[in-house]
């Protein structure tokens, strides 16, 4: 029975007691469901829904790495024509800056799990405020409202430029 309360600890939505073992209900979401700003923002259901969507982008990715390293062991081969070697190894470079990107990506998705966690997730680390429903369905690992971001990434410049 412990074990059972264990697994489902994991779920978002009302703390539930179970003798020793604090779990949480799981939150329903239809299939078709989507955020919207109708709703009261940062609701269990949207909350339960960015979860899910963070959590399928990362296995997405973990699942492409793995293919990866699957295609550079047995990619191993050696090439005659130093063109076509050329070529592999431009491809094999390409695709490891690939994997390196989405590894940092999925540490940015890790740490939009543990905002969710935390209930600091959909709002802005500059000015606290909401960020919107649309960019962060487009982005969820957004940590900042449009505008300050805009902001940031032009100061960016400005300094880059020193």
């Amino acid at each position: 029975m412990a074990e059972t309360a264990n697994i489902s600890a994991a779920n978002l939505g009302e703390s539930v007691q179970a003798g020793d073992v604090s779990m949480k209900a799981e939150t329903f979401l239809p299939e078709d469901y989507k955020p919207a700003e109708s709703e009261p923002f940062m609701n269990a259901r949207q909350l339960e829904y960015f979860r899910r969507k963070l959590l399928a982008w990362k296995e997405e990715l973990l699942e492409g790495s793995k293919e990866t390293l699957v295609d550079l062991a047995n990619s191993s081969r050696n090439l005659p024509d130093v063109a076509d070697r050329a070529s592999e190894e431009t491809d094999r470079a390409l695709e490891l800056r690939t994997r390196d990107r989405q590894r940092k990506l999925v540490s940015k998705i890790d740490a939009a799990m543990r905002r969710i966690e935390s209930g600091d997730f959909g709002y802005c680390d500059v000015t606290g405020e909401p960020i919107s429903l649309k960019r962060l369905d487009a982005r969820p690992i957004a940590t900042m409202t449009l505008e300050a971001q805009e902001r940031h990434e032009r100061s960016e410049r400005v300094h880059r430029d020193d």
